[in-house]
């Protein structure tokens, strides 16, 4: 998996650069399309036996990677992906912020998806607080026993969280522990590997989101050493048929899912570009004849992280040449 890190992050940069290319023209459906054969196209060209397990999309009727679609030329390393082309479309399709590309890459039988059926509560954050924490403790105690375990005052304590009315309570609480909230419209892949950069300010994910972005995130805070919790979420407006369809799925609707729980083993790979400007990455800036792309690649059993920034020409390149 080492060498073949790296590469992955061309399959983030062609589906950014895919979605870039409509950002603001209020077009959900397209920049999902585009960032889909853009990524699509770079990775029918590596030298990889892969399997896309799970692309987000398919519930929505958005454009999707299908289940279980073969990528690569059928020689080279048997993987296993999960791939979310654009966490963000919305964002994206208005020309807002926190809009990324990313995927997490194992070997076969090392990933596990939870069902994109309702929403499933994470709690994400660095190496200080594992072991320390729980979804079982009342939140109150998770964020004091996270900002202790980091050195913080509350004051300088910082959650961030999806605005999301299904939040309301959760954010009540929060803010009257008096510590800094930063509320995104969409990303919470971006917003997870965020509490494990200290670079960054950020200490904390909560709130429920999605399973598919579940397993993204847990590979890229697994490979930076952090702590990720996902349970099945309780909404008010479940659908009362939801848990059984879980269970039939093979979902244990009590149990705390963990970052090794969702990726198994010491040979994983989160890879991530921006789409537009984030908290965790910079957004596509297109150039003449070309663009530059930011991203990020983390890997195991390392614990590897790389950043980079990526000037492309489309003239004559053997992807962008005939998409762009």
């Amino acid at each position: 998996m080492r060498a073949l890190a790296p590469s992955l992050t061309r399959i983030t940069i062609a589906a950014a650069v895919g979605a870039a290319l409509h950002i603001g023209q209020g077009n959900q459906e397209i920049v999902d399309q585009r960032a889909v054969d853009f990524s699509r196209a770079v990775m029918n060209q590596m030298e990889i036996d892969g399997e896309v397990i799970c692309c987000e999309g398919p519930k929505d009727n958005a454009p999707a990677f299908t289940r279980r679609e073969k990528v690569g030329i059928r020689r080279g390393p048997k993987l296993e992906f999960v791939i979310d082309p654009v966490d963000g479309t919305t964002a994206t399709a208005k020309g807002r912020k926190d809009a990324i590309s990313a995927l997490a890459c194992a070997p076969i039988s090392c990933l596990k998806v939870l069902p994109d059926d309702g929403y499933y509560f994470k709690l994400a954050t660095g190496s200080e607080a594992k072991g320390k924490i729980s979804l079982d403790m009342p939140i109150e105690e998770v964020v004091r026993t996270v900002a202790a375990s980091k050195g913080k005052l509350l004051e300088n304590f910082t959650v961030i969280m999806l605005e999301r009315e299904r939040h309301q309570d959760l954010l009540e609480k929060l803010r009257k522990l008096g510590g800094r909230i930063i509320l995104i419209p969409d990303g919470d892949i971006a917003a997870s590997v965020v509490t494990c950069l200290p670079e960054t300010g950020i200490d904390l994910l909560l709130g429920a989101g999605a399973g598919p972005e579940a397993t993204i995130a847990a590979t890229a805070v697994k490979c930076l050493g952090g702590t990720m919790l996902v349970k099945v979420w309780r909404g008010k407006k479940d659908d009362p048929n939801r848990m059984k369809r879980l269970e039939t799925e093979g979902v244990e609707i009590e149990r705390v899912y963990t970052q090794d729980d969702l990726a198994w083993g010491d040979q994983i790979v989160f890879a991530a570009s921006g789409v537009t400007k984030g908290e965790l990455l910079d957004g596509v800036k297109f150039i003449a004849n070309g663009a530059m792309v930011h991203s990020i690649c983390a890997r195991l059993p390392s614990g590897t992280l790389e950043k980079s920034a990526t000037i492309l020409r489309f003239k004559r390149h053997p992807v962008y040449d005939r998409l762009v």
